[in-house]
């Protein structure tokens, strides 16, 4: 189960960054080779060194709900083998049913049953070794996480789960919190991990283009930065974590302040020493988003207009000749011409 080990290292590794944590000194801690991390070649990640990683990158980015807050930032493309599932499943249904049976392909530290009752059904998730210490409870803390959110981008609405059992108890100051990533307030103390869902969800189609475009945007996260910006700031990070996750609309100043375990206010005022404002962020986020869906030339601008956040298609349309000096539908014709120019010439 080494590759599972090694994806989950990654996402951890990636994520304790964006929180601004020493990727080099957090390696070091846990006894895992930074210089084979930086050249892709796979360092071994054992057991114990996954158990160092977690403890940490929490004790690190000063967040006990890192796996909590991991689970929510994910994408359906970086644990692998979920996105092959989702490709090949028509609704959820089908979705769930081929994860929990080829759960054991990415984990070995849980088996993913499903239960049917009256008007819902649960998705279990059975623990296959004696899991009481922290890192394993930040591992299902991510996975649970990971679940009810990367369903959104499957169904394009907000999941609700009945009800979400944990095992254990929660602090009260930390409660409120699992039931904002949960979106219900958490059964703890229960006999089992479970997300309880309304029967309904089980026959909705699966929108597979939303996967598509999850992998467009990582690629085009991957290469994007602000102009004149030390990639590491603040400002930074929270523009990269905007585009990245921005095919289930683009996150609240709320949302990203939870995530990254600070308060609005917080955040808002270190933003403000960096010289710039969150809703800056966001108007330069989603005119870069609104370019790459344009040129990308897959999507209509009503489509656009509404994954940009917009309810109306004039809304959309004013924004974008604020940014460009130009409507939608001139920079597209625009960009036509110019592609056809170059394909003449070449």
């Amino acid at each position: 189960m080494e590759d599972h080990r090694l994806r989950i290292a990654t996402a951890i590794l990636a994520y304790a960054v964006q929180k601004d944590t020493d990727a080099a000194v957090l390696c070091n801690l846990s006894g895992i080779d930074f210089a084979a991390v930086e050249q892709n070649r796979q360092p071994a990640i054992t057991p114990a060194r996954l158990n160092e990683l977690w403890t940490h990158a929490s004790h690190l980015s000063h967040d006990l709900l890192f796996g909590l807050h991991l689970g929510e930032s994910l994408q359906l493309a970086a644990l692998g083998i979920v996105g092959e599932i989702i490709k090949t499943s028509s609704t959820v249904g089908e979705g769930i049913t081929q994860a929990a049976a080829m759960a054991h392909l990415f984990t070995d530290l849980f088996s993913v049953s499903v239960e049917h009752h009256t008007g819902t059904f649960s998705i279990q998730f059975n623990p296959l070794t004696e899991g009481d210490n922290f890192s394993f409870r930040q591992t299902m803390d991510m996975f649970m996480a990971f679940v009810v959110h990367e369903m959104d981008g499957l169904v394009l609405e907000k999941i609700k789960p009945v009800a979400v059992n944990l095992p254990y108890a929660i602090k009260d100051g930390d409660l409120r919190e699992y039931e904002r990533v949960f979106r219900c307030r958490p059964v703890t103390r229960a006999n089992t991990w479970a997300i309880q869902l309304p029967a309904a969800y089980w026959n909705k189609p699966i929108v597979t283009a939303q996967y598509e475009l999850q992998q467009a945007l990582l690629q085009k996260v991957t290469g994007a930065a602000l102009p004149d910006v030390n990639p590491q700031s603040l400002q930074a990070r929270i523009y990269r974590y905007l585009l990245s996750n921005a095919y289930l609309g683009l996150a609240s100043l709320e949302d990203i302040a939870a995530n990254f375990n600070v308060s609005t206010r917080s955040l808002q005022r270190k933003l403000k020493e960096e010289g710039v404002s969150f809703q800056q962020l966001a108007e330069q986020a989603r005119k870069s988003l609104a370019l790459h869906y344009i040129d990308s030339g897959n999507y209509q601008f009503k489509e656009i207009s509404y994954m940009l956040g917009y309810n109306e298609l004039s809304a959309f349309t004013r924004a974008f000749k604020r940014w460009t000096g130009t409507t939608p539908a001139s920079y597209q014709k625009q960009g036509f011409t110019v592609r056809k120019h170059e394909q003449v010439l070449n």
